[in-house]
């Protein structure tokens, strides 16, 4: 049995939730359309600072933040576009304005679509029409994030970058065990090229690499000390993979990118959507437990 409820905590939140597979799901639509919580019967698979949270000035910290239209930052946090110079903040404004609420749907599964369009607001820092659509689908122990990017305009191409980054609860990083798609990472702290084994070093007081030659489009992390299996499944145009975690922190982020850092600017990677026309993506998380 599917369902799907409402309250207010800080904010109104819609919980979702499979009864059969005791599985949860909470999204709080005025704070950047955050997922905050996922639950699989007694296991939360996603960290979630909740005191960072109830901070409107700070960024959110946990849950599965949306980026666009950018994903990391700029130099100097600026970007040009025909002739003209804009400031856009790291990973883009779509992660702190206020989503409105779609269509639900509790026949097959429990899903709830959330939608952001350009205002005068966004169009200051970035000169273009947009409507976004993400759905947010719970089945089973499975989470598809469902997304389009259409371009309402009717002659400008809207270029943009987009991704997730999704914060995963874990007590002790030294017990996962990682298939990521990839032989190669860039250190973004850095800008140095490493080979990579499938192991990180967790003494390490941060760790923020991508992976942008990615060799398939699936990615697994074991963790041996909760016994449970995240496994990341992602559509094209998603083209690079951010590994990050902070020494002392219980969690490590996986996120699924569009294209590297930058992009506004070099272009690498960047969508395009011609005028009138949409592009649909899909992000899906399984969980697997022993």
């Amino acid at each position: 049995m599917y369902a799907i409820a409402s309250t207010t905590k800080l904010y109104p939140t819609y919980i979702l939730s499979d009864e059969s597979a005791q599985s949860q799901l909470e999204i709080v639509p005025e704070r950047g359309g955050l997922v905050t919580h996922w639950r699989v019967g007694d296991r939360e698979i996603l960290y979630f600072d909740a005191e960072r949270f109830a901070n409107p000035e700070q960024s959110v910290r946990g849950g599965i933040p949306i980026l666009f239209p950018i994903c990391g930052n700029l130099p100097d946090n600026t970007y040009t576009y025909d002739g003209k110079s804009y400031n856009l903040k790291q990973h883009g404004f779509a992660r702190d304005l206020p989503w409105t609420v779609g269509e639900s749907n509790t026949d097959r599964h429990a899903s709830l679509t959330l939608e952001l369009a350009s205002s005068p607001q966004t169009r200051a820092v970035y000169p273009f029409d947009f409507h976004l659509a993400f759905t947010y689908r719970l089945q089973g122990n499975s989470l598809e994030i469902i997304q389009r990017y259409t371009n309402p305009s009717d002659e400008q191409i809207l270029p943009f970058s987009c991704g997730l980054h999704p914060y995963f609860n874990v007590p002790d990083k030294s017990q996962l065990r990682f298939n990521l798609p990839s032989k190669q990472y860039w250190d973004q702290l850095d800008g140095t090229l490493h080979d990579f084994d499938n192991q990180f070093n967790f003494d390490r007081e941060e760790i923020d690499v991508a992976f942008t030659q990615l060799n398939s489009h699936t990615a697994s992390v074991y963790d041996r000390k909760r016994g449970l299996t995240l496994n990341l499944e992602y559509s094209i145009p998603f083209s690079t993979l951010v590994f990050w975690a902070v020494q002392g922190k219980d969690y490590y982020c996986l996120e699924p990118w569009s294209a590297p850092r930058n992009a506004l600017n070099t272009g690498d990677r960047l969508i395009h959507v011609h005028p009138r026309s949409s592009l649909e993506m899909l992000v899906r998380l399984d969980v697997q437990l022993d």
